[in-house]
């Protein structure tokens, strides 16, 4: 038994010919939260505050699409999500709704912790966290120019954008694998486990693209997009309806614990048998340090270390990267 960690930017339809100007810098990030984790489990830090120190930093960083990059919603608006879990105790916390907060998931654990309740939504959360002192800006600050093009690409095209859906024009003759909106982010999460096989599991994300305002996914529901007991912790991306209708984060948990499954069995029958092709992928690890990342999209934005020496950074399945 040792401690292991993985982390996500989300998944979806992310094209072979994703130019390096697009890629590196995510995976750069990643390599970079990826440190920042392993470092930490490496002194000791509770996992609780481990997946919430490499959230913390994903959604600081405006290439995915959680805090500072959340993707708009019809309105031109941000609403941002997030949700954290303990596996040990099941204790958990959730928001959506947030317009003004910087840090999400670290709002997420104040919900936990400091109130009666699990899950805290628009201006209800938004006052909780004046209340509690984190740090806000004004909405305008997650509002990017790249989000502005892809709302408008979006709406042209009459439809949602689930993460890394290629922008389509009304010219198709002008349509690139980089159109100039880049849809080119995702929804961030990290899963980790210590050598005494305490879990936690933390996600975040900013929605879909062109959503209706006070649309709500996967991320925020305990046992969709998010979840940790004391078997396994497990963070999900992809499209949140289908992976609601999946009850994808907690299946893995139940195979586990029902069926006896391994946890790369457990997740690998969750992602190939129960959510539908194109619209999911997770990172899991359980509390004897195994770690799976499993997607059923083209790709998704991953990396994982465990104690015994072994990292991973990828985007495409294995057998497809250079």
């Amino acid at each position: 038994m040792g401690w292991a960690i993985a982390l996500h930017g989300g998944a979806g339809d992310i094209p072979l010919s994703l130019p390096p100007e697009r890629r590196e810098p995510r995976e750069a990030a990643l390599r970079h939260c990826l440190q920042i984790g392993v470092a930490a489990l490496q002194t000791k830090r509770p996992p609780l505050d481990v997946v919430e120190l490499v959230v913390r930093e994903l959604e600081n960083n405006p290439n995915f699409n959680a805090g500072r990059g959340s993707v708009l919603t019809t309105d031109g608006t941000v609403e941002m999500e997030a949700c954290i879990m303990d596996g040990n105790t099941k204790k958990c916390g959730a928001v959506s709704g947030l317009t003004t907060v910087v840090n999400p998931i670290s709002l997420a654990r104040l919900v936990m912790e400091k109130t009666p309740h699990i899950y805290l939504a628009f201006d209800g959360a938004e006052a909780f966290a004046r209340e509690q002192g984190v740090e806000t800006v004004d909405a305008s600050h997650f509002i990017t120019p790249e989000n502005i093009e892809r709302l408008k690409q979006a709406k042209e095209a009459n439809r949602v954008q689930i993460d890394y859906t290629q922008p389509i024009t009304k010219d198709m003759k002008k349509e690139t694998p980089t159109a100039d909106g880049d849809s080119q982010i995702g929804t961030v999460g990290c899963v980790a486990v210590d050598t005494h096989g305490n879990l936690a599991a933390a996600t975040s994300t900013g929605g879909m693209v062109n959503k209706m305002v006070g649309r709500i996914g996967d991320t925020p529901i305990v046992g969709a997009g998010n979840y940790a007991n004391s078997l396994c912790a497990v963070s999900a991306t992809g499209k949140g309806e289908a992976i609601i209708r999946s009850t994808v984060a907690r299946d893995v948990a139940a195979l586990m614990e029902y069926k006896g499954l391994s946890l790369d069995e457990a997740a690998a029958y969750v992602i190939s048998e129960c959510a539908p092709r194109g619209t999911a992928g997770l990172v899991a690890v359980s509390a004897t340090g195994e770690v799976t990342m499993q997607f059923n999209t083209t790709g998704m934005f991953r990396a994982c270390a465990s104690e015994d020496g072994y990292s991973e950074i990828g985007i495409w399945p294995n057998s497809m990267q250079n």
